[in-house]
């Protein structure tokens, strides 16, 4: 989801882009990423990365998902260091912005919580914890690294949106665990608009989310003013705990995170107003 409108955004600006995935071919195929770094001409003279792989986190954590959750993220990135370790300097991309999570901040109430926060204890936040640490070794290689800890994105498809629409458009959608738990969203133009912005200058971490987070009450709201329906189904938090087990309690709690760094440093949002985000993404 995110990395197609990175890919679609560089493009646009006339940049050359290199995608490794799993399903590329030559030099673009980085078929075991956990196991072995991605083929060195996938890398080499190129002037940035962009490194978004990951497990997708919005399912059942079962022991085998935790452990493609970490694996996926955090020997992931280890190995894609030592694809830039064993380039030649001259050849070695100059940044690296490697994406992260807020998750790092675990469970928080309703302060504001910026860049400067220390990590939460749950599995999550241990997670991002670690994936970040890998992303930072490659500072000892000369590359600058800055970290993209991303909220819930908002998109036209996939992300949290594609979960909540369903119900709201039957009309019985509505606020979750009582809704006073705080949402970090951020609309995928932003993500993407976000992580250009990093290639081109800063380093170290950054909330990448818009610069009002909303109750997930407020949240609801929002949407249902959007598809012009009700909004007021309340969603237990115990059918969440049923339905996800230990990830539900993601939905359930949250955090205040807002983008001190990206605002202060001259980021300007493309869609910083919630309604216009949903509007966006629905149309």
């Amino acid at each position: 989801m995110i990395g197609s409108r990175v890919v679609e955004a560089l493009r646009a600006r006339g940049d050359e882009v290199t995608v490794l995935s799993r399903r590329g071919e030559g030099p673009e195929r980085w078929e075991r990423p956990q196991q072995e770094p991605p083929a060195p001409e996938g890398l080499s003279g190129r002037d940035g990365v962009v490194h978004l792989l990951g497990e997708n986190v919005a399912q059942r954590w079962s022991d085998s998902a935790k452990r493609e959750i970490r694996e996926s993220r955090v020997l992931g990135t280890r190995q894609l260091v030592e694809g830039l370790r064993r380039l030649p300097d001259a050849e070695r991309p100059q940044v690296l912005v490697s994406m992260s999570a807020i998750g790092l901040y675990g469970a928080r109430g309703s302060e504001p919580v910026d860049e400067s926060e220390s990590a939460g204890d749950d599995f999550l936040a241990g997670v991002v914890e670690a994936w970040e640490a890998e992303a930072q070794k490659a500072e000892a290689l000369g590359i600058r690294v800055a970290r993209a800890r991303t909220g819930v994105v908002i998109a036209s498809e996939g992300g949290a949106l594609e979960k909540m629409l369903p119900p709201f458009k039957l009309g019985v959608g509505g606020p979750v665990a009582g809704g006073k738990q705080y949402v970090p969203w951020v609309h995928l133009d932003d993500v993407a608009g976000a992580l250009l912005f990093l290639l081109e200058r800063g380093d170290g971490a950054y909330n990448v989310t818009a610069p009002e987070p909303v109750t997930n009450r407020e949240l609801s709201k929002a949407l249902g003013r959007v598809l012009h329906r009700p909004a007021v189904a309340p969603v237990p938090a115990l059918a969440v705990k049923v339905l996800y087990g230990e990830m539900g309690r993601i939905v359930t709690t949250g955090v205040r995170a807002v983008p001190k760094r990206l605002i202060s440093e001259g980021y300007s949002f493309e869609r910083p107003n919630l309604d216009d985000a949903l509007r966006a993404a629905v149309a």
